[in-house]
């Protein structure tokens, strides 16, 4: 199974580990995903918060 990476330094999608672990947000199940890593840690980053407050 492949494994897509988005890289937060060069803005490119990677297939595989291409770069250093520092450097990657992932691993993403396709492609697209990967594409889209920065919108979706957003959304999971945004449910967490909203998870963290309803805890309180």
């Amino acid at each position: 199974m492949t494994e897509w990476f988005y890289n937060i330094k060069t803005g490119e999608v990677e297939e595989g580990r291409q770069s250093v672990a520092s450097e990657l947000d992932g691993p993403f199940a396709t492609r697209e995903d990967a594409a889209r890593a920065q919108e979706i840690i957003a959304e999971r980053s945004r449910k967490w918060a909203a998870e963290d407050s309803s805890d309180d």
